[in-house]
């Protein structure tokens, strides 16, 4: 067989460690493989690499992607010069099509979250041979227990909690931290459970401002004089909007979250609990670095597994990982819903045994 592979959406770690998986899987089976460079912008402009042993060679423990990577480049609404414009998106599957018959491809490796998977779906449903691999640091993806990227960006997020609580705790402060997760709260609120945080704001659970200020008082009434709040960025008051910073025109996912921990801190500096709020906004640093040992574990095993699946030709599969194995789920399957953080699940009732508020008095578990 002759495949390509190609990463799409943000980077993260682990990437590497995926491509390194299946290349080297691929090559001891005497496959060729290559590489598309920046997602599907590979696929659609035909700019690829060759994929050798040597050129996965020490890339395991490295972040990012050596092919690049792009969130902007869907074949279907192409928006990249300059074979497309922002202005006037462009289908251009049928030239990714040709670009895959004329490079005399079997069968492609496409590995993303769900909008680069929504697009390798759509790209099966054509005739393409696809097999799927997920990957988020926010670990919304349905149809696998997690995701390769997210233990990397909950380990950075946990530090960033264990390290304020000593300013914290000097100042008499309340810090918030702020991280990532769109629409899903799986780092915030593993992050704020694994840190000690004492208030856990996610999108999936509303806040009350009067909740979140009776918190603080009531642990300055037990004689605590600082609180730890960690905000998803997706977080929200009842009744209202996410906190939106842009949006980006061509991408599939335009609303850029962000900045709700201002938001909580003008909540409690504007109240009578008489202390400061300080503000740490993680960002981009959950997504960069090393990943740590589990993330290359899971991600070397994505990798051989999605070469198994091309193997026995079963394609329009994604490689998922359940009750600590891996197996497959259709890419339909996993994409279109996201797998999100339930008010009754066990990690939330967990939290409320050790007294963490989720700024909202109704959840009570």
């Amino acid at each position: 067989m002759k495949i390509g592979i190609l990463t799409g959406g943000g980077d993260c770690p682990g990437l590497n460690a995926v491509v390194r998986g299946v290349t080297k899987s691929a090559l001891r089976r005497g496959w060729e493989v290559i590489g598309f460079r920046d997602g599907y912008r590979g696929l659609v402009e035909k700019d690829f690499l060759p994929l050798h042993d040597h050129d996965v060679s020490g890339i395991l423990t490295r972040g990012g992607t050596i092919l690049g990577t792009s969130n902007t480049a869907n074949p279907f609404a192409y928006t990249l010069a300059p074979l497309g414009s922002c202005e006037k998106p462009k289908d251009l599957s049928r030239l990714a099509f040709q670009n895959f018959r004329d490079l005399g491809l079997d069968a492609l490796v496409a590995i993303g979250g769900d909008g680069t998977l929504t697009m390798a779906q759509q790209l099966y449903k054509r005739g393409m041979p696809v097999v799927g691999v997920p990957k988020t640091i926010d670990n919304d993806l349905s149809a696998t227990d997690v995701t390769f990227g997210f233990d990397s960006a909950l380990n950075v997020a946990t530090e960033a909690v264990d390290r304020v609580h000593t300013t914290a705790q000097s100042h008499h402060r309340v810090m918030i931290v702020e991280t990532m997760g769109r629409y899903a709260g799986w780092i915030a609120l593993r992050a704020g459970i694994a840190g000690g945080g004492d208030i856990i704001l996610l999108p999936e659970i509303p806040y009350r401002a009067k909740d979140i200020i009776g918190a603080v008082l009531e642990r300055k009434r037990r004689g605590k004089k600082f609180s730890i709040v960690v905000v998803a960025e997706g977080a929200r008051p009842g009744k209202g909007k996410m906190t939106v910073t842009r949006m980006v025109k061509g991408s599939p996912d335009p609303m850029r979250l962000g900045g709700v921990s201002y938001k909580i801190a003008e909540i409690l500096d504007n109240s009578s609990i008489g202390l400061e709020s300080r503000v740490v906004v993680l960002g981009h640093v959950q997504r960069g670095g090393e990943p740590t040992p589990f993330d290359r574990w899971l991600a070397t095993g994505f990798g051989v597994k999605a070469s198994e699946l091309l193997a026995k030709k079963r394609f329009g599969q994604m490689v998922s990982f359940r009750d600590y194995g891996f197996t497959a789920v259709s890419i339909a399957e996993a994409v279109g819903k996201l797998r999100r953080v339930q008010p009754g699940a066990q990690e939330v009732r967990t939290a409320l045994a050790l007294g963490v508020s989720f700024g909202n008095s109704r959840i009570t578990g």
